[in-house]
């Protein structure tokens, strides 16, 4: 700084036209600590200099020295001895509606960043990168405040804006550190509770824009934008015995039953106030266990602006939605589940983000999180923008997303969505609105990569987790592990199952015959991926009708046909995964903005099948012949696949145990007396469900409780079983032990 003056005159010591205070005044300098804040000067003293828009004065606190303003702009300067105004200082500031505050001077303190955890970001393997960016709580120097940083390498000036000073980016400017993109400050005297966001000034067009943190832990209940500074956890973690059984547990072979939920639809007050988490705890958690459901499926809860997106087009990657309460409510919840033996999976969305002003999109004027180019970044479907998964830092961001549920909140495992978008850079689109790959093909071989990373990372960082892609093509290998040429998931979504089944069960009885292959074909391919079998929210949307509003007939038909569906899916193989409400065999569409039909449990229809799901969940769990080898194709074997004339089917499900378990299914309304299939091992059979049984409001047509089997050839077997098969019903015998 050029001397042109003392301190007693009338002239500053710092020049006016100095060229970081012109670019401070300008809104573009990349580090105001090379002009404000602290310095010692030649003579031992110390020069103080401040910049406070809109001031009409600047005192020192501890003496109420006043500040000399340079020149005609807002930066003041103060010049004396260093043990005058000790490093931390405070300021009384005055401005022009004489309101005095009383504040810290923000730069009188580093905002240090790990240089080791900077270099990862930059290359792409920091994988707890929400703890060096975003806004932390910290002690400096013997003061509390936050500091608060964020990537925007394209921007000439970052800000943090707050009611702390009145949304002015011109008051705590923050500094770029180096050549990373990243820019930091540490604000004094700020405490959680604090609403925040960034104004950046893009480096080329000059264009100011406001956003939230995408780092941000907390934020403000829509329609409002803003970050929220976080309170540290607090939350006195309870489930330390569940963990520990989780990171030994033989997840391909255990049962795993899933009720897939929406936090704020499950159900309401009568006012129409949506659970907390914490209400959601001690309401949903012993319903999901007496029903016998193993694990609770949670729709997205990173926060996001429209409630009409359910939570698929997030704005807040690292801040559960405030819609249901506060960070440590929703620990609480998750804890809750552990600790009465049920595991909670997130949907999480690293597919694609939406364009909300306040979000992700051009976060400082440029393709940052995005792909640059539009016909890789334009989400055709959901007019949306897609993540740059060849850029370091954005890897770092998602990477960093995953591990932060599952280790800060001890989520079980992750549901992928739209998976399927981000492997195909054709997905949605027609010639000439994609770009082809290096190569010339269609594959998006940085989301392969990246998908790849995540699964290795979250296996190896959170033992026992799981990850399950929703991915609706026949890519090969999607829960096969990457050193194999795979993806890595754990378990995949069987869509084609669910569309053929819903397929064939929509369709007349009459006509079934002429579409066996219809309900055949899954097991074909059924053990080429590591199945979930899902009837998902997805299915009773968009005009699609409810389950029950799919089948055919009357009433009584419709009913039966669902709990044969059910029947079906609880015993093929696959995990198994039913969206709320389908239990209730609800009569409409799924409606976020209210709760489910609890009311349709006064009928004995609806009442029966909530009754039958159940039982299903319950055999399912205690009989390892349905579960043990749902992922292998010794745990299956065809009794009878191609009776279209009578559309029926029967299989065999084992564990290799001699715990046999025998699924016969009858696609039509007529009663099929004296049904013989073959069968592997002879002996007793005892019938542990009928779904035609009148307490879940069937006809009541039935079989001794036992069937034994007869010496005979039939197909391939040795012995013959013959029983009844009641009309549009699934009839499931297990071989008792000899």
């Amino acid at each position: 700084m050029n001397g042109s003056g003392s301190v007693n005159g009338s002239e500053t010591l710092t020049d006016p036209t100095h060229p970081a205070l012109q670019m401070l005044e300008a809104g573009r300098l990349h580090d105001p600590w090379s002009i404000l804040g602290p310095r010692t000067l030649a003579d031992g003293r110390q020069l103080i200099v401040v910049y406070r828009p809109g001031a009409r004065s600047v005192r020192l606190a501890s003496t109420r020295d006043a500040f000399r303003r340079i020149g005609d702009g807002d930066a003041f300067e103060w010049v004396g001895d260093a043990d005058t105004a000790a490093v931390p200082y405070r300021l009384l500031v005055e401005y022009r509606n004489h309101i005095e505050i009383d504040e810290w001077d923000a730069y009188a303190f580093p905002a240090d960043l790990d240089p080791d955890a900077l270099d990862a970001f930059g290359r792409g393997d920091n994988i707890h990168s929400q703890s060096l960016l975003g806004a932390h709580e910290l002690r400096v120097q013997g003061v509390d405040g936050v500091r608060f940083a964020t990537w925007a390498p394209d921007a000439a000036r970052v800000s943090v804006v707050g009611d702390f000073n009145a949304w002015d980016g011109r008051r705590h400017p923050m500094c770029a550190h180096g050549g990373t993109g990243v820019w930091a400050l540490f604000v004094p005297g700020l405490a959680p509770g604090e609403l925040y966001k960034f104004e950046l000034r893009n480096r080329d067009t000059g264009t100011l824009y406001v956003k939230a943190d995408p780092y941000a832990r907390l934020a403000e209940l829509r329609p409002a934008t803003a970050s929220v500074v976080a309170p540290r956890p607090r939350h006195a973690w309870g489930d330390a015995r569940w963990l520990q059984r989780r990171a030994s547990r033989d997840w391909l072979h255990a049962p795993m039953s899933i009720y897939e939920v929406h936090a704020g639809a499950w159900r309401r007050g009568a006012d129409g106030r949506t659970r907390s988490y914490r209400e959601l705890a001690h309401e949903l958690v012993p319903y999901v266990r007496r029903l016998g459901f193993t694990h609770i499926e949670l729709m997205p809860l990173t926060e996001y602006p429209l409630d009409e997106s359910w939570g698929y087009q997030p704005t807040g990657y690292f801040a559960p939605t405030c819609r249901y309460g506060e960070p440590d409510d929703l620990r609480y919840f998750v804890d809750f589940c552990h600790r009465h033996d049920v595991g909670v999976l997130l949907d999480w969305v690293p597919g694609h983000f939406p364009r909300d002003a306040h979000g992700l999109a051009r976060f400082d004027g440029t393709a940052l999180y995005e792909y640059p180019d539009p016909l890789k970044a334009d989400h055709p479907d959901w007019g949306t923008l897609v993540f740059n998964y060849d850029r370091n830092e954005v890897r770092s961001f998602l990477l960093s997303s995953a591990l932060y549920w599952l280790e800060a909140f001890h989520f079980d495992g992750l549901r992928v969505d739209a998976v399927a978008s981000m492997l195909y850079l054709d997905y949605s689109r027609v010639a000439g609105q994609w770009r082809p790959n290096a190569h010339g093909g269609n594959e998006n071989l940085e989301a392969i990569t990246f998908l790849r990373h995540l699964n290795e990372i979250t296996h190896a960082q959170v033992p026992g987790s799981v990850t399950i892609a929703e991915e609706s093509t026949a890519w090969p290998g999607v829960s096969r592990p990457g050193w194999a040429g795979g993806l890595g998931f754990s378990m995949k979504w069987n869509l084609g199952w669910m569309h053929d089944t819903l397929a064939y069960l929509a369709k007349d009885p009459i006509h079934r015959n002429h579409h066996h292959a219809l309900i055949n074909f899954a097991a074909l391919y059924a053990f080429s991926e590591n199945f979930v079998l899902p009837l998902s929210h997805d299915e009773v949307v968009h005009g699609k009708r409810s389950l029950l509003g799919r089948m055919p007939g009357d009433d009584w038909q419709r009913f039966a046909n669902l709990r044969l569906l059910y029947a079906l899916q609880w015993t093929f193989p696959g995990k198994k995964l039913l969206f709320m409400g389908g239990e209730l065999a609800q009569p409409w569409e799924w409606d976020a903005s209210v709760e489910l039909g609890w009311h349709l449990l006064d009928s004995p229809d609806h009442k029966g099948v909530q009754r039958l799901i159940g039982d299903l969940n319950r055999l399912y769990t205690s009989q390892s012949a349905l579960h043990r080898f749902d992922f292998e194709p010794e745990g299956f074997q065809w009794l009878e696949w191609n009776d279209h004339e009578r559309s029926t089917l029967a299989y065999l499900r084992t564990s290799g145990q001699g715990d046999d378990c025998v699924v016969l299914l009858n696609f039509t309304p007529v009663v099929r007396y004296g049904y013989a299939v073959g069968i592997p091992h002879g002996g007793i059979y005892r019938h542990c469900l009928n779904t035609d049984a009148r307490c879940y409001g069937g006809s009541g047509v039935g079989n001794p409780a036992v069937s034994e089997t007869v010496a005979g050839r039939r197909g391939d077997h040795p012995n013959v079983l013959t029983v009844t098969l009641p009309p549009l019903a699934a009839t499931v015998l297990q071989r008792t032990p000899e």
